[in-house]
């Protein structure tokens, strides 16, 4: 949307309007996980900022110029506030008096009432019978309110037994219960993965080494002499297996070659065609100018690989008898596996290096040119040093500062500060109902021509608070969209 109205800002009053929706039903809610998950994060840096604070001690304020005043001056003015209050609190005292002495007065000139006892009995079941009736009318006005769903049903007396506090109690519950199988999990991650070292590690490194052997044993029947080792840059061991499987491009050429004729006369063929259609629909009509096209999405190989590791992983899998939601240990023995796999892998390629350097002197040995074969191999090392040259990565700039220093020294610079606590509901503000009629009309009133300037309308609050949910606070806890998503960028920017 950003793209294609050039604008930072969207309205939608007129899809409100045509999908008869409100404008809460489009208000984007703050998941929140954000605190929930980073809670422990957050009470750390609260932490590490109030101490450095506290070192830092208290700021400087600005020192408010004294109005120069003398005693005498600021006891008279203190004695006139004070007579005032005075002043006020006795007239107050004296309006109560008179009122009562004027009550008294009266009833002394209107003398007792003189009813009957029929009469004061009739009096009184006339103000009672009132009374009730209109009690009763209020409550069944409220009931059939209550029935016709036109106001909310009262809460009850105890927020315990409520329906809020119920689901309070589970949600607690929940959370209580989701900190533990983390912890859980985590503990099982470290103990499933020594005992898969323990029994399955010595069975790898063995199968590698022996493949790896048949590596070196295929390559000299081949060629005649020993191969390379792969560098760790380019994968070790895993460089050669990766060889070993992929196909031979040379295979089946002629089959090919005839399927790609075929197949390139059909294309030009179909192609012709499409050309001659074409123009014959350029003569009939004007060009029609091409729309609006969407760049293809970033997400796209995300959503795929997700959509892939649920048919492998989770569509055929049974949860019947996870009830209760924990870690599945088959599932983290395949991940750890592959993880063991890499890590006794390049235990295996340092091995596997030194063995084929043994290989080959023995071999140079055996020929009689160990000094000849010791400088060429001197030189292939040298041109190989030369083309795995690494780029220098980027220079730590403070490579003997700890986090608490660069911290501290944040916080003394007023780049860091403690900042008051405040909710995205707090900030109110109403929703644009005429911004898309306001934009189809032109800012000249007395120019009829239909690509005139139209009215650009100012953001309403409710559209600012948008922007910020989408663009701002979104991303935060979402690595994805800020990576990939091209046009959450500008914000950054912009603030930065």
């Amino acid at each position: 949307m950003v793209g294609l109205e050039l604008l930072e800002y969207q309205y939608f009053d007129d899809i409100l309007t045509d999908m008869k929706l409100t404008p809460s039903d489009i208000e984007i809610p703050i998941p929140r996980y954000f605190i929930m998950e980073n809670y422990r994060e957050l009470k750390e840096r609260e932490k590490i900022l109030g101490t450095v604070l506290a070192k830092m001690g208290p700021a400087e304020t600005e020192v408010k110029e004294d109005i120069d005043m003398t005693t005498e001056e600021a006891i008279k003015l203190i004695q006139i506030h004070e007579r005032a209050r005075q002043g006020r609190l006795r007239a107050k005292l004296m309006k109560g008096i008179r009122a009562q002495e004027e009550r008294e007065r009266e009833a002394q000139l209107r003398g007792p009432p003189k009813l009957s006892r029929d009469e004061a009995a009739t009096r009184i079941q006339k103000v009672w019978k009132g009374f009730s009736q209109r009690k009763r009318i209020v409550d069944m006005r409220n009931e059939e309110m209550l029935f016709l769903g036109m106001v909310p049903p009262p809460l009850p007396k105890s927020q315990k037994h409520s329906v809020i506090g119920q689901s309070k109690k589970i949600e607690d519950k929940r959370r209580l219960a989701q900190e533990q199988y983390e912890k859980d999990y985590q503990e099982a991650l470290i103990s499933i993965k020594e005992r898969l070292i323990e029994a399955e590690g010595p069975d790898m490194k063995e199968q590698m080494q022996d493949q790896i052997r048949q590596w070196f044993i295929e390559v000299r029947d081949a060629t005649g002499k020993f191969p390379d080792y792969p560098d760790e840059d380019a994968g070790g061991s895993a460089a050669i297996f990766k060889q070993r499987e992929e196909p031979d491009p040379n295979e089946d050429n002629d089959g090919g070659k005839k399927k790609k004729g075929k197949k390139g006369k059909k294309g030009k063929e179909k192609g012709k065609k499409g050309k001659k259609g074409k123009k014959g629909k350029k003569g009939k009509g004007e060009e029609e100018e091409e729309g609006f096209q969407l760049a293809p999405s970033n997400f796209i190989p995300t959503i795929s690989e997700g959509s892939s590791n649920y048919v492998d992983v989770w569509m055929g899998r049974s949860e019947a008898h996870n009830f209760q939601q924990r870690h599945d240990s088959e599932l983290i023995k395949a991940r750890k596996r592959v993880e063991i796999e890499a890590e006794i892998r390049v235990r295996v390629d340092e091995l596997m290096r030194e063995e084929l350097k043994n290989l080959k002197l023995a071999i140079e040995k055996d020929k009689g040119k160990g000094k000849k074969g010791g400088k060429k191999g001197k030189k292939g090392k040298k041109g190989k040093k030369g083309k795995g040259k690494k780029k220098k990565g980027e220079k730590d700039l403070t490579p003997d500062r700890t986090i608490e220093s660069l911290y501290e020294e944040l916080a003394g610079e007023g780049v860091v500060m403690k900042c008051p606590k405040y909710h995205l509901s707090d900030y109110i503000g109403d929703f644009s109902y005429l911004a898309t009629t306001l934009r189809q009309m032109p800012a000249d009133p007395n120019n009829t021509d239909k690509n005139a300037e139209k009215i650009e309308p100012m953001p309403s609050l409710a559209e600012i608070k948008r922007v910020v949910t989408e663009h701002c606070i979104l991303p935060l806890d979402t690595k994805c969209p800020h990576y990939k998503g091209i046009l959450l960028t500008k914000v950054y920017k912009k603030v930065s």
